[in-house]
Order: C-alpha cells, then sequence, then structure tokens
C-alpha cells in the first residue's frame, strides 16, 4: 500500500468523492426547502443529548430486565436459560439489575427504565440494518439520505458553543467489518455536511482529532485552508452542486478551521484531566468516550455519541461466549455510565443534558426475531448446551429491549413497560418503538414533532410521515 498520494491521485479521488456525495441524495436548489412546521414549538427541558450506544445488540435478560437465573451444566437444553447472571437490587425498590452493572443500579433514581423497547421487522436481521433504523427513524434502504438524529438536533438546534463541533461521534471506526454500511448513517443526509458528525475513533487521541499535524505551522496550516476552500470551487461540487451544497461544505470547514486555533480544542485533550478522574473512567475506549463526553457537554456540544463500536462476533455481538463476554461488556460500561451520570449531576448539567443508553435489538437463546415472525438464525447454534461457550444470548431478539434515560427532563426513578417472565421474555405492557424514542428526545429538546423539510418535492420528517408521537409519560 502506498502511504503518499501524488497530486494527480489526491484530485482524482477528492472528484470521485464529491461527486458521490452529489449522487446521495443531496439537495439541489429546487428540491430543499425551509423547516415548516405547524406545531407551537414546546419548551424543551434539555439543551444537550448524549447517546451511550451498545452496539451489537445487548441482551435484555442478562443486563437491565433479568429474568430466572439458570447456572451452566454441561448437557443441558438451551430454552432453560433465561439469564446466565445472578440479578441483584438497584436503588429502585423492587427493580433488579443484572450482576455486574450495580454501578448503574445506584444511579436509576436520577433516571428512567424503558423495558418495552419494540425493535422493528426488517426480515433478515442485520445489525447494520437496525442500526440504521435507530439513529435515523428510517427504514433503508431511502431514495434519499436519511439525516442521523444528532445532524437533525445540530440542524434545529444549532450549536451551544459556536466553537465546538454541534455534533460529536466518539468510538465507532469504519476499517472494521461493515464498515461501509455503518458510514450510511454517520451523515448528515440532505441536511449538508456542515451538520454532520465530527469524528473521534479513539477518545485517548481526541487532541489529535482538532490541531494541525505535527511540524505544520500556523502560516502553512492558514494556506492549507486557503488551497481547500479553493479546491472546492475547483471541484464538481464547485462546478454541479448547489449554492447550499458548496455553502455547507465551506461551514463545515470553516467550523473545524475555528477549532483548531480555539483555546476550547483543551477538551479534547484527557491528559489534563486530575488522574483520579481519569481513572475511575479508563475500562477502555468507551469509558474514555464517556469522560470526553462528559468534557464536551461542558463546553458546550449538542449532541454526542458514544459507542461500544459494533464489530461482527465482538463486544455484545455474543453467537458465542456470551455469558463470559458480556462478563467483560460489563465491566467496560458500568462504572463509566455511572461515574457520567454522577459527574454530571454534581455540577448541574444533568438537568439540560439528556443522557440515553440503548442498543438496536436484544438477544434470546432460542428464538431469532420474535415469537410469530421468527426469521433466518445468523449462525447455527445446538438446542443443547456441551460447551460453556454457548451458554449466553446469542440469537437476536426484537420484541423486548431495554433503554435507559437519564436527565433533560426525564421522569426520576421510573420504569416504564414490562416483559414477560417465561420464554419468549417479549413486551407485554406498553410498547415504545423508535419513532416514539425520538420524538421524545425531540419533545425534550423543544423540536416540534412535525418538523419538515422538502426534498424531491415530499415532505420529509424527523420520522416517517410526521407521525411519531413522544412518550409523555417518561417526561417528568
Amino acid at each position: 500500500m502506498k502511504n503518499r498520494w501524488n497530486r494527480r491521485e489526491f484530485l482524482q479521488k477528492t472528484s470521485a468523492a464529491t461527486l458521490a456525495a452529489l449522487a446521495a441524495g443531496a439537495p439541489m436548489p429546487s428540491l430543499l426547502s425551509g423547516c415548516t412546521s405547524g406545531s407551537t414549538a414546546v419548551q424543551g427541558t434539555a439543551d444537550t443529548v448524549i447517546l451511550l450506544w451498545m452496539a451489537g445488540g445487548m441482551a435484555h435478560t442478562e443486563t437491565f430486565d433479568p429474568k430466572k437465573y439458570t447456572p451452566f451444566e454441561k448437557g443441558m437444553a438451551g430454552n432453560r436459560v433465561l439469564s446466565t447472571f445472578k440479578s441483584v437490587p438497584t436503588v429502585l425498590d423492587g427493580i433488579h439489575f443484572s450482576d455486574g452493572l450495580q454501578s448503574i443500579g445506584r444511579v436509576m433514581d436520577k433516571g428512567t427504565l424503558i423495558r418495552s423497547y419494540v425493535a422493528a421487522d426488517m426480515g433478515h436481521i442485520l445489525h447494520s440494518r437496525h442500526q440504521y433504523h435507530w439513529h435515523t427513524c428510517y427504514e433503508p434502504p431511502q431514495t434519499v439520505a436519511a439525516p442521523h438524529i444528532g445532524a437533525w438536533i445540530a440542524k434545529e438546534l444549532g450549536p451551544k458553543n459556536p466553537v465546538i463541533p454541534a455534533f460529536v461521534d466518539i468510538g465507532q471506526r469504519f476499517t472494521v467489518g461493515e464498515g461501509e454500511e455503518l458510514k450510511a448513517f454517520h451523515t448528515a443526509g440532505f441536511l449538508g455536511n456542515e451538520f454532520g458528525p465530527f469524528f473521534i475513533p479513539d477518545p485517548s487521541q481526541g487532541l489529535e482529532s482538532v490541531r494541525p499535524p505535527i511540524g505544520m505551522d500556523a502560516r502553512r496550516f492558514e494556506r492549507r485552508n486557503q488551497l481547500y476552500n479553493e479546491l472546492i470551487s475547483n471541484s464538481p461540487v464547485g462546478e454541479f452542486g448547489s449554492d447550499y451544497q458548496k455553502e455547507s461544505l465551506r461551514r463545515s470547514m470553516e467550523q473545524a478551521y475555528r477549532l483548531l486555533n480555539s483555546p476550547e480544542a483543551k477538551a479534547f485533550d484527557l491528559s489534563t484531566e486530575p488522574k483520579a478522574s481519569y481513572d475511575r473512567y479508563n475500562t477502555g475506549r468507551f469509558g474514555l468516550g464517556c469522560l470526553l463526553a462528559r468534557r464536551l457537554t461542558e463546553q458546550g456540544a449538542r449532541f454526542i455519541s458514544v459507542t461500544t463500536e459494533y464489530e461482527p462476533f465482538k463486544g455484545w455481538d455474543t453467537h458465542e461466549n456470551g455469558h463470559t463476554r458480556l462478563e467483560e461488556m460489563k465491566k467496560q460500561i458500568d462504572g463509566p455510565i455511572a461515574q457520567l451520570i454522577t459527574d454530571l449531576a454534581k455540577t448541574g448539567h444533568l438537568d439540560r443534558t439528556l443522557v440515553v443508553v440503548a442498543s438496536e435489538f436484544s438477544r434470546d437463546m432460542m428464538v431469532e426475531g420474535r415469537p410469530g415472525a421468527k426469521v433466518l438464525e445468523q449462525v447455527n447454534q445446538p438446542d443443547v448446551l456441551s460447551d460453556l461457550k454457548f451458554y449466553g444470548m446469542h440469537r437476536h431478539f426484537t420484541d423486548g429491549c431495554s433503554v435507559l434515560l437519564f436527565g433533560g427532563g426525564i421522569k426520576k426513578g421510573f420504569v416504564y413497560g414490562k416483559t414477560a417472565d417465561e420464554r419468549p421474555c417479549k413486551t407485554i405492557e406498553n410498547p415504545v418503538r423508535i419513532d416514539g424514542i425520538h420524538q421524545t428526545i425531540y419533545h425534550a429538546l423543544g423540536i416540534p414533532p412535525d418538523t419538515q423539510y422538502e426534498i424531491e418535492k415530499r415532505p420529509f420528517y424527523t420520522t416517517p410521515d410526521g407521525k411519531g408521537k413522544p412518550v409523555l409519560e417518561l417526561l417528568a
């Protein structure tokens, strides 16, 4: 692999990339109109959203909705297993979590637990398709590029601090499995580049994302910025793109340029965090991502996503070694999430910051999909467990999932919805779907439910057809 491009190769790559962007549903002048809304704006209870994304399918019965514990026995039937961990009490009377999540359990008096999220039926279950659906509220494929929820929020509310990117995405690399599919929803879609995510794949190297390369002085960097603007003018965007596209691309670069030259860039440098605090978060990339999210919230970021990262057959994608791997995943998330909530509450930021903990779907030992709508299984798993590696929630389950909400006007110490205590552990009370989750977030931020833009001569809403409703029972 070559380490350097010559000028011609660079221009060829840039031209190809910009042409692809033009073809990906980006708006042309006659296709995108301003926001129209017949609703009266609601008074928001939150200014910032932090999404803590458990990528790969977090089993509800192994985390925040434990059922009867059945210890492993060689030769046991898989249908005997409902939970592979004992349940432990939380700060809420009568509410238990799975063992290993005691720290989060101790801060549940500050938040709400949804036990009845139901993921969509989209046929053959693919992680990237369900993640696309969760993050955009639209089922793929779409005729236009659907914006990520973070992009909608960045567009509608704008930056809290003009220097700090409104939408920051922490922890997801695109060099791992299904990278191209994950890229499809990590965008602002037709809203334009300036509302897209600022990527920080590794939070421990966050400062590297916001400063010029080593050896580049200020004058050289300024010249690079001027050349970039000239390149835009002479690229396919300059020739074929709309004024909206060109301005959006320029503004995105201007925002990045302001950040590089600002004192706020120090927020990205975790080496300045006191050691005791750093150590409390340092369980790995996700834990440090929570620390960076806290620092960026304090500096005025609008939407921050921190992910455990999706990589096939790793992390929460537990097709085998489910029990042993979840022991490690809980160590990664339990302390940092609890510490984030504690720190935000201590400084008063939690009052106006909505923290969401979620995953694309759940898991079950026996059912792929949901009862009555089973789909093709991804991996052949034995019904009789002859080895510990098969002890865990390895099949994809969409009919009962857990979501945690903290701060930002959400009820405190509240549990919503219920799943059955026996297999199938499906939702039996107050089902919540993705449009309800999105509209609850938008409602907390004061964004009207019928917010829309005209694209390709039809309205495109924050949730399909503008029919989504917030779950008002979740709000204080």
